[in-house]
């Protein structure tokens, strides 16, 4: 037996987009560890551009946005049941107009971001309840801290409402099971959905200068996280937001980034 214990066990890995996913990363993970990964893409568009991945593993499709397609999830991913854990991979919102200031957000822009980003999670929860195993671990993928970036726009406070919604999800299951949930509350990545951020790149930059070992995040260190919480190991880790940033969000004083922005121009 491995240290984490995971031969065997089936996992639910949503929202997986190509190969620099976190997601992909952590079921990759998942699978060297000798664990069954089963999929859900958000179309089936997707789920052919993502074949060569998943290759024989169950891929299903799943628009969150759409409650019947959580139920029909659950009903058809059943077959592979019991699972030992899921992970929220699944964030959208609409920039088609460009960034706005936050409070010039359209409420339907706002009410669509968070039903596909943060209330699916309950949905996906309630929908699985029955098809997890007593002390299966959930597991949202967030972003680092309670950040106000400008070009992240209306997607911050819906994060920090999916991380809420984690910690609620924990103590409402608590009742009759020990299943688990947390966060993974991850600095900038390079990944597909974050190309898609008017000005990301700039941030990404920046948030490298940030760190502590002056190094950008990798996706798999944010993968490695998430397989741990989804593991046995992490049993006594619940309604927790786990940040991981290589320390960006205490290193405000550093002395490189306060000579930067001191300079004159």
């Amino acid at each position: 037996m491995s240290f984490l214990n995971l031969e065997g066990k089936t996992f639910l890995i949503t929202g997986l987009a190509n190969k620099k996913s976190v997601a992909w990363h952590v079921a990759r993970t998942l699978k060297e560890q000798g664990a069954k990964v089963v999929y859900s893409v958000r179309s089936a568009a997707r789920k052919e551009s993502v074949a060569a991945l998943t290759g024989d593993d169950p891929v299903y499709v799943c628009d969150f946005e759409n409650p019947s397609d959580i139920d029909a999830l659950a009903a058809q991913a059943a077959a592979h049941a019991p699972f030992a854990g899921l992970l929220h991979s699944v964030a959208w919102a609409n920039y088609a107009e460009g960034m706005k200031p936050f409070h010039e957000t359209k409420r339907a822009d706002f009410l669509q971001a968070a039903t596909i980003s943060a209330f699916s999670l309950v949905e996906l929860a309630r929908a699985f309840k029955p098809h997890l195993t007593d002390d299966a671990s959930v597991v949202a993928l967030g972003i680092s801290s309670q950040v106000t970036a400008e070009n992240y726009g209306y997607m911050s406070p819906i994060k920090a409402a999916l991380e809420s919604c984690a910690r609620f999800l924990a103590k409402s299951f608590s009742k009759d099971t020990r299943v688990r949930f947390n966060t993974v509350n991850a600095g900038p990545l390079k990944t597909s959905a974050s190309a898609g951020i008017p000005g990301y790149m700039d941030n990404y930059l920046y948030a490298e200068k940030m760190t502590m070992r002056k190094q950008a995040l990798k996706t798999q260190e944010v993968a490695d996280v998430a397989v741990f919480l989804l593991s046995e190991r992490s049993s006594g880790v619940n309604a927790q937001g786990v940040t991981v940033n290589a320390g960006m969000d205490i290193n405000y004083f550093d002395a490189e980034i306060v000579r930067l922005a001191s300079r004159p121009e």
